[in-house]
């Protein structure tokens, strides 16, 4: 249960997240370089840098993912309620699907001391589909 709690919430938690960053404002230099640049497609950028350093397949195997929450979060935005304000329920709804699941196992909730649990999250389900598939990483 913990792991079905875990594949719903670790992908509500990287989209809150980033829509929580989509929704800052942005300095004239971002908007300059591209209308699509802002502080939540920064922050997904510099997590595929990060997977492909980790593993090239699996990498490679969330780019769907990340063009999915690109394109979710670009749907969202100018929508009422605000994306800030969707954004946060998703990602305290995440939190709450993964301490509930953490209750259930008797563990902690560890992505409140370690954002790197945030980070590696959805490296660790595509690793799991990897295995579950045979595709070697």
């Amino acid at each position: 249960l913990n792991r079905v709690l875990h594949g719903v919430a670790v992908p509500l938690a990287v989209v809150g997240l980033t829509g929580l960053l989509w929704a800052l404002p942005v300095p004239a230099a971002f908007t300059d370089i591209s209308p699509a640049l802002n502080w939540g497609t920064a922050f997904l950028l510099s997590a595929v840098v990060y997977y492909f350093i980790l593993s090239i397949p699996l990498a490679i195997g969330l780019l769907p993912f990340v063009l999915a929450t690109t394109a979710i979060l670009g749907r969202l935005e100018g929508l009422a309620p605000a994306l800030w304000q969707i954004s946060l329920t998703l990602f305290l709804a995440a939190l709450v699907l993964q301490a509930l699941g953490h209750l259930l196992e008797g563990g902690r909730l560890r992505v409140l001391e370690d954002l790197h649990y945030l980070m590696i999250g959805p490296v660790w389900l595509m690793a799991g589909a990897f295995r579950r598939l045979g595709i070697p990483y």
